[in-house]
């Protein structure tokens, strides 16, 4: 019998190799002056950051679900990383967190080295947007867990922050700011493939107002990073708008004492999510999608205008007394 080798096993270490030479240079530029070493070590060094009283670490952890799937069949790969990052640190800045560096997982079939590079180098753009160091990550060939042409991502961010901040400070009288969304992110695609490549028979170079649904479909989720640090003094509590739409989402922030109050009329809702409304009953759209709102911030009235003067951000409600939840209006 003759002798078989890794590769003949669909393991193919030289093209692993080959990739992580590939995503050197663009990991290398999120790298700050906290991060200790290179790429190519068992583990990722990063310094503690300076000038924290109780520093508290924060880790979050998550995938782009079904939209990956748009992306593999599309074989688009430049945005699904940046999906990545946003969906963990997003989260990480509602517990007033400021992300300090990130390690993705990247699992396949058989590696394609071009796709690899362009998802990796997407992840490290989600970094620099996300002011956050890629210092670590994993890429897993694995013949018979997934077909040929599938992979699969998954990642977590570390952030840092203080402990007296860590709790959300939302009281009666505070205003509802919305920082709109870049589309339909990443949460509810499952639903989307559903609509549009079932029941409605779209192709991916249909156009919904001029644009490639394919496009719209894969337009990355938009990072807040950057808004939270410029207003994080003037921040009482902060919403992602994820999976489980306003509804789901913003009452993870109230106390059980304190409803929001959001004004349907004031949402500025995107074009997809009006197309889609023609197909989905309304409740079934607010709980699933972010309806053009990726991140709500509940803040005092009197830094309302400067925030809404100071960045794209626009009341979309208030906080008033009563059971905790969302009366949408």
């Amino acid at each position: 019998m003759s002798k078989i080798s890794y590769k003949d096993a669909g393991v193919d270490i030289d093209a692993g190799n080959m990739l992580v030479e590939r995503i050197k240079p663009f990991v290398k530029e999120t790298f700050n002056s906290n991060v200790i070493g290179g790429i190519g070590s068992f583990a990722g060094a990063f310094r503690m950051p300076r000038g924290y009283k109780k520093p508290v670490l924060l880790s979050a952890t998550d995938g782009v679900g079904t939209k990956l799937k748009l992306a593999i069949d599309a074989k688009k790969y430049d945005t699904v990383g940046i999906d990545l990052v946003a969906m963990c640190v997003n989260d990480l800045i509602c517990n007033f967190g400021e992300p300090l560096f990130f390690l993705d997982y990247y699992a396949t079939g058989k590696l394609d080295v071009e796709a690899a590079a362009a998802t990796v180098k997407g992840i490290a753009e989600g970094c620099k947007q996300a002011e956050c160091a890629l210092i670590g990550g994993e890429t897993a060939e694995m013949p018979g867990m997934y077909s040929k042409d599938d992979f699969d991502l998954a990642g977590f961010a570390v952030g840092v922050a203080e402990e007296d901040e860590l709790n959300p400070k939302v009281k009666e009288g505070d205003v509802l700011l919305a920082l709109p969304s870049s589309g339909i992110h990443s949460n509810g695609y499952s639903l989307v493939r559903k609509l549009f490549f079932e029941k409605l028979n779209m192709k991916f170079n249909d156009k919904i107002e001029g644009k490639k649904l394919i496009d719209i479909l894969l337009t990355p989720t938009r990072i807040y990073v950057k808004e939270f640090k410029k207003f994080k003094d003037k921040i009482n509590a902060l919403a992602h708008i994820t999976g489980g739409g306003i509804v789901e989402n913003l009452p993870r922030v109230l106390p059980d004492d304190l409803e929001a109050v959001v004004y349907k009329d004031k949402i500025k809702t995107l074009p997809i999510f009006d197309f889609m409304a023609k197909y989905v009953d309304e409740a079934e759209m607010y709980r699933t999608f972010n309806m053009g709102v990726g991140m709500v911030l509940a803040v005092d009235e009197k830094n309302a205008d400067f925030i809404t003067t100071n960045s794209d951000a626009y009341v979309i409600g208030k906080i008033q007394k009563g059971k905790k939840g969302v009366k949408l209006q």
